[in-house]
């Protein structure tokens, strides 16, 4: 099994909108991506919250069978699709992936 781990820190303003409504169209995006390609096992997308300590806005948890599994998301046109918003509202993305 594979763990993808993504956090974004976003700019404070960007594409017409502050960081806080940015944060929570980004989630609305990465949920529709839930189950988009077989051997997905977990996906869960969080905002950071309100009076707790965090360094970054967005983060994505998930859970793949395999490198492939991994690999179809990545390339899956619904994934893609994301890539122009979230590079245009992010100041930072922190990336990891390890097999368990």
């Amino acid at each position: 099994m594979i763990k993808h781990i993504v956090m974004w820190k976003l700019k404070d303003f960007a594409e017409g909108a502050d960081r806080a409504t940015n944060a929570r169209k980004m989630k609305e995006q990465l949920d529709a991506c839930a189950n988009i390609v077989p051997g997905m096992f977990a996906f869960e997308v969080a905002l950071a919250q309100p009076g707790l300590e965090a360094s970054y806005d967005v983060v994505l948890y998930s859970e793949f069978a395999d490198k492939e599994a991994l690999k179809a998301y990545g390339e899956h046109p619904t994934h893609h699709a994301l890539k122009p918003f979230f590079g245009a509202i992010r100041e930072a993305r922190q990336c990891m992936d390890y097999t368990i």
